[in-house]
C-alpha cells in the first residue's frame, strides 16, 4: 500500500467499519470515517522526499507535527508544540497562503473552533491574501464556512474575520451591513446588531428553558434533527441569524419625521440569500431554509401589540411560517433581545411571553400539521357549481381557519360556511 492513499484509506475505513472516498484530484488525498462519523481520517501521499519537507508545505504551525504510528517523540521542527500551548496561531510564511488560498479563511476558522489568536505576522500575511479567497473552489469555501459558524467560538471567528478583511472577501454582503446605522430602536449598527443576534441565539440554544420552560426539550429535539449540507437545524438557524438583515442596506431609508426605515427588507433578503447561496453551491434545502427565515423573521413581533392571541391568528402565524415556524420563533427571541434601543425592555418581555405561547401551537403545528380538511376542492366545485381556479383554494383556506379556530368541525358546517363565504 506504500505511496497510495487509496488503498490505504480504503483500509482504514474497513478497521472503522465506515466509507472511504477520494477528497482531492489535485493532491491525491482520501478520507475514511467510521460509522458514527465521529473519527474522520484523511490519507494523503508524502509531499517532498522527508516528513520534515512534508511538514514545511502544511499550513500552520499547530498543523504541522507529525506523531510516528509506531510510537516515539512527536516530529514539531516548526514549533507548533508550543503555539499550541500558547494558544497561539502562526501560519508557516506567506507561500502557505500562495500554495491554497483557502487557508485564510482556514485561519478564521481555527480560531473559532481551537480558540486560538493569531499572531501580528498572521495576521498581516492573512488581510494580505484575504483578496484571494475569490479563487477556491465555492464548495471549499462553504466548507470551511460552516464550520466557522458552527464552531463555539463563532462570533470571535466572525469578529476577527471582519477585521482581517476576509468575511468581505467570501461574503460582501455581510461585510457591508457595517456602518449602516439604524432607528432609536436600535442601539447598534446592522452589523454589530447582526453578531449581537447571533450572541443571543447561541445563548439560547444553552438555555432554551429560560425562555420555552417545559417546552424547551421539544424545541430542542427539532433543532437537533438533520437538514442539509451536513448540518442540522438548529447550526442553520445560526445562517439565518446571519443574513435576516442581510438587505437593509438596499432598502434603508429616512422618512419625514427622520425616522430610519427597512421597508421590505424581509422579502428582499430572502431573495439575497437565494442569490448567496447559489453562489456558494449549497443545496436548495438549505437555501430554502435560511431564505424562508429571513423572509419571516419579524412575522412574530407584528402580533406583540395584540392584547390576545385569537385561534385565526396564531392558524395564519403557522401558515406562514411553515415548515419553519419554530425556527422562527426562535429566531425572533434572538432578535428582540438583541434590539435594546430607547424603552425597548417592556417590548422584549412582552415579546418573548408571546413567543412561548405561539410556541406552543408551533409544536402541536409541527407534529399533527394542519387540520384534516372537512371538504375538498371537488365537493366544492360540485355543491357550489364553481369551476377550478383560484377561488377554491381560497374557499379551502378559510375553512382549514375555521376548522383550526373550532367554529366547524362537520361536513354539513364546513358547507354551509362556504356557501355564505361564496
Amino acid at each position: 500500500m506504500a505511496g497510495d492513499p487509496a488503498a490505504a484509506a480504503r483500509a482504514v475505513g474497513g478497521a472503522l467499519g465506515g466509507p472511504a472516498f477520494p477528497l482531492s484530484e489535485e493532491f491525491g488525498g482520501w478520507r475514511a470515517i467510521d460509522a458514527e462519523r465521529r473519527l474522520t481520517c484523511d490519507v494523503t501521499r508524502l509531499q517532498g522526499d522527508t516528513i520534515e519537507q512534508d511538514l514545511a508545505q502544511r499550513d500552520f504551525t499547530v498543523n504541522a507535527m507529525a506523531a510516528p504510528l509506531a510510537g516515539g517523540e512527536v516530529i514539531d521542527p516548526h514549533g507548533g508544540a508550543a503555539d499550541l500551548a500558547e494558544r497561539r496561531l502562526r501560519v508557516l510564511g506567506a507561500s502557505a497562503y500562495e500554495a491554497d488560498p483557502l487557508r485564510v479563511l482556514r485561519a478564521v476558522r481555527l480560531v473559532a473552533e481551537l480558540a486560538l489568536e493569531p499572531d501580528a505576522e498572521t495576521e498581516r500575511l492573512t488581510r494580505q491574501a484575504a483578496p484571494r479567497l475569490s479563487e477556491p473552489s465555492p464548495e471549499r469555501v462553504f466548507a470551511e464556512l460552516r464550520r466557522l459558524v458552527t464552531a463555539s467560538g463563532a462570533l470571535a471567528g466572525l469578529e476577527l474575520a471582519a477585521r482581517l478583511e476576509v468575511l468581505g472577501a467570501v461574503l460582501p454582503e455581510l461585510a457591508a451591513l457595517s456602518g449602516i446605522e439604524q432607528s432609536r430602536f436600535h442601539h447598534l449598527d446592522v452589523f454589530e446588531h447582526t453578531l449581537e443576534v447571533l450572541r443571543r441565539l447561541i445563548a439560547l440554544e444553552s438555555d432554551l428553558f429560560g425562555v420555552f420552560g417545559d417546552l424547551a426539550p421539544d424545541v430542542a429535539q427539532i433543532l437537533s434533527e438533520p437538514l442539509a449540507d451536513d448540518m442540522t437545524r438548529g447550526q442553520a438557524l445560526r445562517l439565518a441569524a446571519l443574513f435576516h438583515d442581510v438587505a437593509k442596506p438596499d432598502t434603508r431609508g429616512v422618512r419625514s419625521d427622520g425616522r430610519v426605515t427597512f421597508i421590505g427588507h424581509d422579502s428582499a433578503g430572502d431573495e439575497m440569500v437565494g442569490h448567496i447561496f447559489r453562489r456558494l453551491r449549497t443545496s436548495e434545502r438549505l437555501r430554502s431554509y435560511v431564505g424562508h427565515l429571513t423572509r419571516e423573521h419579524l412575522a412574530l413581533g407584528f402580533l406583540v401589540h395584540e392584547e390576545a392571541l385569537s385561534p385565526r391568528t396564531i392558524h395564519a402565524f403557522l401558515r406562514r411560517c411553515e415548515p419553519v415556524e419554530v425556527e422562527v420563533i426562535v429566531l425572533s427571541c434572538a432578535d428582540r433581545m438583541a434590539t435594546r434601543g430607547t424603552g425597548q425592555d417592556p417590548w422584549i418581555a412582552a415579546h418573548l411571553e408571546l413567543a412561548r405561547e405561539m410556541m406552543g401551537a408551533a409544536l402541536r403545528w409541527r407534529e399533527a400539521g394542519a387540520p384534516p380538511p372537512l371538504l375538498r376542492g371537488d365537493d366544492l366545485q360540485r355543491e357550489l357549481g364553481l369551476a377550478s381556479g383560484p377561488e377554491i383554494g381560497r374557499l379551502l383556506g378559510r375553512l382549514e381557519e375555521a376548522t383550526y379556530a373550532g367554529e366547524i368541525s362537520t361536513r354539513d358546517e364546513a358547507l354551509a360556511l362556504a356557501r355564505r363565504l361564496n
